[in-house]
């Protein structure tokens, strides 16, 4: 394990005001995403609309890194070069989803565990021959009746901090994913409390199978009021919350903290890590994104799965990169929700 290698691909994925672009959704879950646009499934729809995304010109401007899925890596371009190669061309850094997924937990209703830990190094040492460099494992956290438990709140900590470290092993920087999620009708009074707790056991599970916190980046949500909430808490509030969160539960040693929009819809994703890098000064880590329907959901309407529509879905892309940049730097001024 080459622990300066780590850090210098973690400090590389939140340099410069970049962020990434989250594009490992699961055949099942891209299915669901084309079946909006009424998009037909197949392998080489989901190549050439990943490969718009990999193309569109001067994409590395903003995006630092990708996530890929475990089909994608594996991808040819429309002309024969590897879509890893098309990136490294942008100037973007592959990276891999390692997790087979949530599945309900045993002992508990309502709660999952992230399972893929089986087979992991070996998958790990594939990936990196591959091209890939970092790796993504998320985990979930439900708000309930009665949930989270700290039993689901443990086990996936472990999990967590498991694939960490068997990613550091194997010479992939871990993207430590714990997701609460907004689903549901809680005030973020109650979302605090469950992130908190949750980047506690963490971290304390993080230390305890000493992951290397300088090579390893969190991708956490934020501290927001759930969907279904009612007098939902406002941008400042969210971004106020959520730094408090961070610096006490977040050790200054991690490079950088890559939110999940989770959820939010694209402005408010933007509009909230603008919030965030704007209002408070001398943070311990770079506040940054990792974006998936946040960043590709313009895109996604602008193809609708066809080829004279690439240059206007990549325009889309940029243009949400773009903004979201600026918002690392706090100079998004804002836009028509």
């Amino acid at each position: 394990m080459n622990l300066d290698q780590l850090a210098s691909v973690a400090q590389a994925m939140v340099a410069d005001n970049k962020g990434l672009l989250a594009a490992d959704e699961s055949t099942g879950t891209i299915t669901k995403r084309f079946d909006t646009i009424n998009v037909e499934s197949t392998e080489d729809n989901r190549r050439d609309y990943r490969e718009l995304l990999f193309r569109a010109e001067g994409i590395g401007k903003f995006i630092s890194g990708a996530i890929l899925y475990d089909e994608t890596i594996r991808q040819s371009a429309a002309d024969g070069s590897r879509l890893v190669d098309v990136m490294e061309s942008q100037g973007v850094i592959p990276g891999i989803k390692v997790d087979a997924g949530a599945k309900p937990l045993a002992g508990s209703d309502g709660e999952t565990i992230t399972e893929g830990l089986d087979g992991l190094a070996g998958r790990v040492e594939e990936y990196v021959k591959l091209g890939a460099m970092f790796a993504k494992w998320r985990a979930v956290i439900n708000i309930g009746d009665n949930m989270p438990s700290g039993y689901a709140i443990h086990v996936n900590a472990h999990a967590l901090a498991r694939y960490a470290k068997i990613c550091q092993e194997g010479g992939l920087v871990p993207i430590v994913e714990p997701e609460v999620l907004m689903d549901g009708d809680h005030d973020i009074d109650t979302c605090q409390q469950v992130t908190e707790e949750t980047l506690n056991s963490v971290f304390g599970e993080l230390y305890a199978q000493e992951v290397t916190l300088e090579g390893m980046i969190l991708k956490p949500n934020m501290v927001i009021s759930g969907t279904d909430a009612s007098g939902r808490a406002d941008i400042d509030e969210v971004a106020g919350r959520t730094v408090a969160t961070m610096l006490r539960c977040v050790p200054a040693a991690v490079p950088g903290i890559m939110f999940l929009s989770g959820g939010q819809t694209e402005v408010e994703a933007t509009a909230h890590l603008q919030a965030m890098n704007a209002d408070y000064d001398n943070l311990p880590w770079t506040l940054s994104y990792s974006y998936g329907r946040a960043l590709q959901a313009s895109a996604l309407q602008a193809w609708v799965g066809k080829s004279e529509n690439v240059s206007a879905a990549q325009q889309a892309l940029l243009t949400r990169a773009n903004l979201n940049s600026a918002a690392c730097a706090s100079t998004y001024t804002g836009e028509a929700a």
